[in-house]
């Protein structure tokens, strides 16, 4: 009886705190194309309706940065070798996704009940940052994932309260990818601990751990592209009733594991992609597959009226041409950044608004009565 009541207990905490919790579920894919180009994609989900994802922040070249601790403006101090650009969220200046001008991406993903940041150490305040400064010190000072790999250990991420979501800061991992094609996954479990995996097909989302996902795929290596076989019972040939037959199993649900096996399968079987276009188009369209919609994820019609987890923003980031794609919740039409017609060494630090209305572009098609068009 008294296992039981711990039990009960124990699913009641458990629901109080998911119910109070932001759903920020995010999914992350990449493609290739035949021109060399490598496009990084993800949605985001990051919840409450002032996110305000349609701004970005752009950082000049050999800007100074001096990172946050839960003491103040005293841990790490560098100055950034590129310029970057980032989406923003609640006027932080920085956000889920960056580019930097040399085409290094970083993107932040939830990663709750499993991040686990360094405590803070006075006497390690010089070298540590928290979990936006670190964004941005990727961002702000490497080329490369090699050049990210072999830096990672000299800083410490450290959390750094924001009352705005319960005080606690929030926990994620970071992919890291560059033009080259290589991406990796950065985790930070158990009080500091870093991990880094390398991605399979770019694919990430959420918790639990990456290697978790990873082994997890196991459990549908039955899937297919094509059609299943028929198959024969006595006298009768039993055949698929339609299309997609191949991919029956596949889980259709928003937890972290179905987006992760859904987005594997998915990027598994793109057909071949000639131009950084045809992959950032194709890339939109799969990621299509992942948006939530207001309301599926509210515990009450009421909650949705506040976004507590839906996909306010999807990103497309060609790294070889170094140009951010995007398109909001409220309007799909494709915006884009191209980060080669702008000089980091001459721009101030600057917020840019998209300027596209928030309400859906929608374009009217016009009929020419005297020629019948």
């Amino acid at each position: 009886m008294q296992l039981r009541n711990v039990s009960r207990a124990i699913c009641v905490l458990l629901m109080l705190s998911l119910s109070s919790t932001p759903a920020l579920a995010c999914t992350g894919i990449s493609l290739k194309s035949a021109d060399g180009a490598v496009i990084v994609s993800r949605t985001v989900e990051w919840a409450l309706s002032d996110a305000k994802h349609d701004s970005l922040v752009l950082f000049p070249r050999n800007h100074p940065y001096t990172a946050q601790t839960p003491e103040g403006y005293n841990g790490l101090s560098w100055k950034g070798r590129y310029g970057f650009v980032s989406l923003r969220a609640y006027d932080q200046d920085y956000g889920p996704d960056g580019v930097n001008e040399v085409g290094l991406y970083v993107g932040m993903y939830y990663f709750p009940g499993f991040a686990d940041f360094a405590p803070y150490d006075k006497t390690e305040a010089k070298r540590s940052v928290s979990v936006g400064d670190w964004m941005r010190w990727m961002l702000s000072s490497f080329k490369s994932v090699a050049e990210v790999r072999a830096a990672i250990a000299d800083v410490r991420v450290v959390n750094v309260e924001d009352p705005r979501f319960g005080g606690a800061a929030l926990p994620f991992h970071w992919k890291v990818a560059d033009p080259t094609g290589a991406s990796i996954v950065i985790e930070i479990i158990n009080g500091g601990q870093v991990k880094v995996h390398e991605t399979v097909l770019g694919v990430v989302t959420n918790s639990p751990t990456y290697d978790w996902h990873v082994t997890n795929l196991r459990n549908y290596l039955g899937l297919q592209q094509g059609p299943k076989n028929a198959v024969a019972l006595d006298r009768v040939s039993l055949s698929p009733l339609g299309a997609g037959s191949g991919l029956l199993g596949l889980p259709g649900d928003f937890t972290p594991p179905s987006r992760f096996v859904r987005a594997a399968a998915f990027v598994a079987s793109v057909r071949p992609l000639a131009t950084a276009e045809d992959a950032v188009g194709e890339s939109f369209r799969i990621l299509d597959s992942f948006n939530i919609p207001i309301g599926s994820l509210a515990p009450t019609k009421d909650q949705a009226k506040d976004i507590p987890g839906a996909t306010q923003i999807t990103t497309a980031s060609d790294l070889k041409n170094r140009v951010l794609y995007f398109h909001t919740m409220a309007n799909r039409q494709v915006q884009k950044l191209d980060l080669k017609a702008i000089d980091f060494e001459k721009i101030p630090q600057q917020v840019l608004n998209s300027g596209t209305s928030r309400k859906q572009a929608i374009l009217d098609i016009t009929v020419d009565v005297k020629s019948g068009r």
